[in-house]
């Protein structure tokens, strides 16, 4: 009776351009997934085309988004349902959730693709879940609102941002045991790795600025502003290189490019309201924001620095994830 109930309330509601079939099937074709955050269903775009090929319908409050290692699944952070979606790609369509405790934001998957990672904002706690059998494998406190969450490249340690205590904590990733804490710039909201996985950064958007982690030691190797501090940085994509990194800036409707090297902003993009998501192709040519208050999906052509088009998308965009 359960499984029949989920598979009518998350049905999947096809584009116009996808009447004919059955959603987008895996193939060649690369993907941009959106996350609406009150619309609750995840958008579907072809970055060839900008066109729009599925509306998913998920779970009540989507935000963050996990693509699986080999590319079949993509998990949804849905808060309001204290679940983690489980969508098939080829299929559109979700297949399952997942209990992951009271309130989960973000969600991101271990590097084998065994453990799904939470930060469950309301209780205060990152939990860790076993994406097979969906058995919790841990659920630690950690700062106060936790949202960033990130693993380590070789899967051994978990960062979480804590948005009200202004910090990261660091857990080791099979136990969960707190390994450290680290003070950051004010109301943290992202950590993410540099390509080459020894650094994080952290975005602190009342703080306005940037921090650099070590990862090997967990100390902080500096940090820098955004502009002038007010403009809210949120969310960090790396060029393929790292040599540039781009950053949402939500009050000031806009993204920042980042020289690595120097540490500096050299030059700023404006795109819709409240941009918060962000996914850049992996040969760095085309970059894409999700304008939550525009609702909409802006792409950047990254040579000329320039919005290139918009894509019209759900209710409140929040995270993108791009499938090459």
């Amino acid at each position: 009776m359960r499984s029949a109930m989920t598979r009518a309330r998350y049905g999947v509601l096809l584009a116009p351009l996808c009447l004919a079939g059955a959603g987008p099937a895996r193939t060649a074709d690369p993907q941009l997934w959106v996350s609406n955050e009150v619309g609750n269903t995840i958008t579907v775009i072809s970055p060839r085309t900008n066109a729009v090929r599925a509306t998913i319908a998920v779970g009540k409050r989507p935000r963050g988004l996990a693509l699986s290692p080999d590319k079949r699944t993509v998990y949804v952070a849905l808060g309001q349902d204290d679940a983690v979606g489980v969508i098939d790609v080829a299929k559109a369509a979700m297949t399952k959730t997942i209990a992951a405790g009271r309130d989960p934001e973000l969600v991101v998957v271990s590097p084998d693709g065994r453990t799904l990672y939470v930060s469950n904002e309301e209780i205060a706690h990152a939990s860790a879940i076993d994406a097979g059998s969906g058995a919790m494998r841990f659920s630690t406190p950690v700062g106060v609102e936790p949202e960033g969450i990130a693993v380590s490249p070789d899967g051994a340690k978990v960062y979480v941002t804590a948005e009200t205590s202004n910090t990261v904590s660091v857990l080791d990733a099979t136990t969960g045991r707190v390994l450290r804490t680290i003070h950051v710039g004010e109301n943290p909201r992202t950590v993410a790795f540099s390509p080459d996985g020894r650094q994080a950064y952290v975005t602190a958007e009342a703080g306005g600025n940037v921090t650099i982690l070590d990862v090997a030691t967990d100390s902080v190797l500096g940090q820098f502003p955004i502009r002038d501090g007010k403009t809210k940085p949120v969310r960090i994509a790396f060029t393929p290189d790292g040599r540039l990194a781009y950053v949402t800036e939500g009050a000031a409707g806009s993204v920042s490019v980042v020289d690595l090297t120097a540490r500096k902003v050299i030059d700023t993009i404006p795109v819709g309201k409240r941009p918060w998501g962000i996914a850049l192709s992996p040969d760095a040519r085309w970059l894409y924001t999700a304008d939550g208050r525009s609702n909409q999906v802006s792409v950047i052509d990254t040579q000329t620095r320039k919005v290139s088009a918009t894509i019209p998308v759900g209710d409140r965009p929040n995270d993108l994830l791009y499938i090459p």
